[in-house]
């Protein structure tokens, strides 16, 4: 359900539609105006996700998994197909990322925003607007410009003064998508998968990919697997990092640096 009522807001040059979904706030931005039907496209685009794979949801097709009433194997296509890519990551990042919860069942929220995220933009694409960006939940996928040409400019929040930026990254048709995983507002949400001393432990993730899917799985596996999987990550995908430490530090590439 949208936060806000009626048409979308004209905003600085950009309209702007902002609604809840999957438990987080959403805004899109457009330079220009929106067509008919793109705003119910991209709220849908979330929507379906949550229906099927909200574990919130007593009646979701991922609640009867992660319960053992429905075997993975007798679930759906898209069920299945969403497990198998969570699969891939987790062997991908040497287990940082995980489908699974410690308990063993099935928990694949570490992928379906991302996909919702995907979703939506290959929507707007569908219906010819092609300069807009799409933020949900501080996960951010860009396409084109602003309505003054200026690419799309992403602030990447303090994670010691939530008032307050740390940096930002500039977007581009190479890097698009920037996720951040952090502890700061959502505490220990993920499974820490290395024993390092704790002020060398990352407390705050962001990373810019070529798509979102990549840069949300990363950001989500260097927080849980540290410098290690940073590292990792670095060798194996073209990425813009900067983690941040419990102890105050970071480490960042160039991108970020600058």
């Amino acid at each position: 359900m949208s936060v806000a009522e009626g048409a979308p807001d004209r905003v600085r040059g950009a309209t702007r539609h902002v609604f809840t979904a999957m438990g987080t706030g959403i805004s899109l931005a457009v330079a220009g105006d929106l067509p008919a039907g793109a705003v119910a496209a991209v709220e849908d685009a979330f929507e379906t996700l949550d229906d099927r794979f909200s574990l919130y949801k007593p009646e979701s097709e991922a609640t009867a998994v992660a319960r053992r009433v429905l075997p993975v194997e007798q679930a759906s296509r898209e069920f299945q197909e969403t497990y198998a890519l969570a699969e891939r990551w987790s062997v991908r990042t040497g287990g940082a990322f995980r489908s699974h919860r410690p308990d063993g069942s099935v928990d694949l929220n570490g992928v379906v925003k991302a996909l919702a995220i995907r979703r939506a933009g290959e929507a707007l694409l569908a219906r010819g607007v092609t300069d807009w960006c799409l933020n949900a939940g501080g996960d951010v996928l860009t396409n084109g410009a602003q309505g003054d040409g200026m690419p799309w400019v992403v602030g990447i929040v303090d994670p010691t003064d939530r008032q307050a930026l740390l940096t930002q990254f500039t977007c581009s048709a190479a890097y698009p998508a920037v996720a951040t995983s952090g502890t700061t507002e959502r505490g220990e949400h993920v499974w820490r998968t290395h024993e390092e001393l704790p002020e060398r432990q990352f407390v705050q993730v962001t990373v810019a990919a070529p798509d979102i899917v990549t840069a949300d799985v990363l950001a989500t596996a260097i927080l849980a697997g540290g410098q290690a999987t940073l590292e990792r990550a670095l060798e194996q995908w073209p990425l813009h990092v900067i983690a941040a430490e419990a102890g105050g530090g970071f480490l960042a590439t160039e991108a970020f640096r600058a």
